[in-house]
């Protein structure tokens, strides 16, 4: 077996993030004192103590399958490998379906590397047009017009929809989470941008829907510019508040006293695609974007008491919460878009409550009712889920669509809260199991608010309804939610129905005076995360109730720490800060990361959740220099994945880049989308 290529130093800051990610993603949030300072139990205490005694020491020592550092593709817009004559047919390795491929090394490569026998090529890059009149892409001369009619910066979830009626044609929508100045324009003075760079930054934000061209003998996907159905939505678009604290007084600002019109999307991080055609969109770090905060429900959200790292007060007094101290509570909810109704107007949904959404996925009870799981990132927060009261109307008249699009205003929001089936004595946060080498123990669903057409009706002792959708994070803290390790992005499966909770990481957990084990989450001074199995009382997406257990302990194979489901930790890839997830179609779930801790860049990993093999995890691509792995699709012939803040590296700006990709040297470092598939045609990992 070949040897493991070694594990470079990579420049880091808090949980493997450069200080630049930290400034511009999240307003520092790891430097910031945690916002939960409730009691509530912590989730990283239980899965330390929940490995299986024997499985934890069935390897001594650890040697990745990563046969080799895989392929990458020269910079440029030649991303495309062209084979001379017949392609080389891929290595044939053994592996779970859809995951027979060889693993790709951990490495530091300024690229997307991929594994042997598999191409790729960049979809569509930040700047590139995709409106009616809007100019190439010249970061010389951009201006916010030019921008808004152009892919927005940070593309993080994407969803990939069917386009009846136009051959080989798709809907790609994205998320254009948050923009880095530093990296956009040249000189950049972060103590005093002007107008436009703001209002550029405004337009580089939001959501972007695009119609790629599918290549038909490979998995090549290229942007359709102008087409009838791309749009861009920015900080200053219109969105409407649907649901129970839409017109809430909560929501009210001088510019607004309906409380429904809201301007613009911020810091849209990972999301979900509905079985009706629409796409959901989390609102994530939004607290960054207000000055100026004073009141306790601003401070349990992290917004800052002084002024922003961007600035943005200076510009528009709504980023003042001095002038306007509703407007942050705009922000911190699913947004819900029609990606096939260019003129709609998107809605956030109110009824999903308000915090740090990385994602909504929904799943469909049996009577045709959509269940929406969400994580709240942040440090010892919380997870939910939300049942709706209205069934799903099949078929795509206008009747039905229109009814569908209210499914998610009614219904009940639950938060949850976790229990082990250990004595506490026995989790000391080391690792260390408890004496009955188990790693699992039970859940409940505690119901917040419940919404109706009659109106809504808070379960939360002390709080209003309004109050509980606001101000939600409250609403866990008061019925005792259980605290997790960052909980990202939520996957059920839709094979098994089990639903799989990303969390990234806590490296405060334990640290001081923060709450230290318990039986739910795993280690203390967490650097590499885990991720949660549940199964729902009788496989009941509605239920109260549900039994969880560790699916796998992310860190180096070599750690006792760690845990790969049962499978031999001599055939795994190391996986570090498990971010977003997704399923492939042969039920296996793949994994990107963010902030990895064992030295290489960022990747993304699949891993079988079924038969002999679950558990087995191999590492698929990396991305370049100081970027993340985001939005993972995985088709049959394809795989997307968003290169999210590529260059984004401590000292790194237009005039030193840490990056050169995608176009190599002496061209500005721009975020893209990127498809991989097989070189030989034929789908992904079989």
């Amino acid at each position: 077996m070949p040897k493991l290529l070694p594990l470079l130093s990579n420049p880091s800051h808090a949980g493997g993030r450069s200080a630049l990610t930290c400034r511009f993603r999240c307003g520092d949030a790891c430097f910031q004192e945690v916002p939960n300072t409730s009691g509530n139990e912590y989730v990283g205490d239980v899965i330390a103590g929940a490995l299986s005694r024997r499985s934890v020491m069935r390897a001594a020592a650890v040697v990745t399958v990563a046969a080799s550092a895989g392929t990458a593709l020269a910079l440029g817009d030649a991303q495309v490998a062209e084979a001379h004559g017949r392609p080389k047919p891929a290595p044939k390795p053994d592996g779970a379906r859809g995951l027979r491929f060889q693993p790709v090394a951990p490495n530091t490569a300024d690229q997307v590397t991929v594994p042997a026998g598999y191409q790729q090529n960049v979809v569509i890059r930040w700047g590139e047009p995709i409106l009616r009149g809007a100019p190439a892409f010249d970061p010389e001369k951009q201006t916010a017009k030019a921008q808004a009619g152009q892919f927005g910066y940070n593309n993080d979830f994407l969803s990939l929809l069917p386009l009846p009626g136009e051959h080989h044609r798709q809907v790609l929508v994205a998320n254009h989470e948050y923009t880095d100045e530093v990296l956009m324009f040249r000189g950049y003075d972060p103590e005093n941008p002007t107008r436009e760079q703001v209002e550029i930054a405004w337009a580089a934000h939001g959501l972007g829907v695009v119609v790629v061209q599918e290549e038909h003998r490979s998995g090549k996907l290229t942007a359709v510019t102008r087409h009838r159905l791309n749009r861009r939505l920015t900080a200053t678009s219109v969105f409407e508040a649907t649901g129970p604290a839409a017109g809430s007084a909560l929501l009210k600002t001088s510019a607004d006293p309906s409380g429904r019109r809201i301007l613009g999307t911020l810091n849209n991080c990972s999301g979900g695609t509905t079985p009706w055609g629409t796409t959901l969109h989390g609102e994530e770090n939004f607290n960054q974007y207000f000055a100026n905060a004073s009141s306790a429900t601003d401070k349990r959200y992290g917004i800052g008491t002084g002024a922003t790292e961007r600035k943005w007060e200076r510009f528009d007094r709504r980023f003042d919460l001095k002038q306007e101290p509703n407007e942050a509570n705009r922000f911190g909810w699913v947004v819900e878009l029609d990606p096939y109704d260019p003129e709609s107007t998107p809605r956030k949904r109110t009824a999903l409550g308000r915090f740090k959404h990385e994602a909504a996925q929904p799943r469909m009870t049996a009577d045709g009712r959509p269940v929406v799981y969400m994580g709240d990132d942040e440090r010892f927060d919380y997870f939910y889920k939300f049942v709706s009261s209205k069934r799903m109307k099949k078929g795509s008249s206008r009747a039905a669509h229109a009814h569908n699009l209210t499914l998610l205003d009614e219904g009940t929001l639950y938060v949850a809260k976790l229990t082990g089936d250990s004595p506490a004595a026995e989790i000391d946060g080391s690792g260390k199991l408890p004496a009955d080498g188990e790693f699992d123990g039970s859940g409940v669903w505690i119901p917040l608010a419940t919404a109706g057409p009659g109106g809504a009706v808070s379960h939360v002792p002390g709080m209003t309804a309004e109050e509980v959708y606001v101000f939600t994070r409250l609403a866990g803290d008061k019925v005792g939610a259980t605290k997790m390790d960052r909980p990202e992005d939520i996957e059920p499966s839709p094979r098994t129905g089990r639903v799989y909770v990303a969390l990234t990481n806590n490296t405060n957990r334990g640290k001081g005076t923060n709450p230290g084990a318990d039986e739910a989450n795993p280690r203390n001074l967490n650097k590499h995360g885990q991720i949660l199995e549940l199964a729902e009382h009788w496989d009941d997406p509605a239920s109260d109730g549900f039994a969880w257990r560790l699916f796998l302990v992310a860190g180096d194979p070599n750690d006792p720490a760690t845990y790969f489901a049962g499978f031999p930790k001599e055939k795994v890839s190391p996986i570090s800060c498990p971010d977003n997830v997704a399923f492939d179609p042969h039920g296996n779930l793949w994994i990107s990361t963010d902030g990895n801790q064992l030295g290489s860049h960022d990747g993304l990993f699949g891993v079988a959740t079924h038969g002999e093999r679950r558990g087995e995890l191999k590492q698929f691509l990396t991305v370049p220099t100081g970027a993340e792995t985001c939005g993972p699709i995985v088709q049959d012939r394809r795989v997307l994945v968003a290169v999210q803040h590529p260059g984004e590296i401590d000292g790194a700006s237009v005039e030193k880049p840490a990056s050169v990709w995608p176009d190599g040297p002496g061209k500005i470092v721009r975020p893209a989308v990127v498809s991989v598939w097989r070189a030989d045609g034929r789908d992904i990992g079989v």
